[in-house]
């Protein structure tokens, strides 16, 4: 069964294809805002490491012992307090900081593959029905 968009000009018909093209476009849509929010969560996440390394940077040489909040996912277990050297420290904050913006790469590549879902559906949606369907986003994300 076919739905009618109506314009004032003409009546296009909404075939089952035509719905879940729509249907698709926005699954895609919503992954992609996921993922932006996603890197976003990644981009506070390398800050915090980089500020953590930065503090690190300025301790004093005579003090070795720096009690590390092991706030970093892979090494959390509720709030877990462990006494490592700066050394250690630095290496742990490096390797960290390493997985996370590998963590980005990959949320860049989804976003880019959506993106151009996105943009395929949008060519042939607006070629069928033009100016009676609405394919942008509120915001110029």
């Amino acid at each position: 069964m076919a739905a009618t968009m109506k314009n004032s000009d003409t009546d296009t018909q909404v075939t089952y294809q035509d719905q879940q093209k729509i249907n698709k476009f926005a699954r895609n849509n919503a992954r992609l805002q996921d993922l932006r929010d996603e890197e976003e969560n990644k981009k506070k996440e390398l800050q915090n490491l980089e500020d953590a390394a930065d503090e690190i940077l300025m301790l004093e040489d005579g003090d070795d012992s720096i009690p590390y909040p092991l706030f970093i996912r892979s090494f959390s277990i509720g709030e877990v307090f462990v006494s490592l050297n700066a050394e250690s420290t630095g290496e742990m904050l490096e390797k960290a900081k390493l997985r996370v913006q590998e963590e980005m790469k990959e949320i860049d590549s989804q976003c880019e593959v959506h993106k151009q879902i996105l943009q395929d559906l949008k060519v042939e949606l607006y070629a069928k029905f033009g100016n009676n369907i609405n394919l942008e986003a509120d915001d110029d994300s």
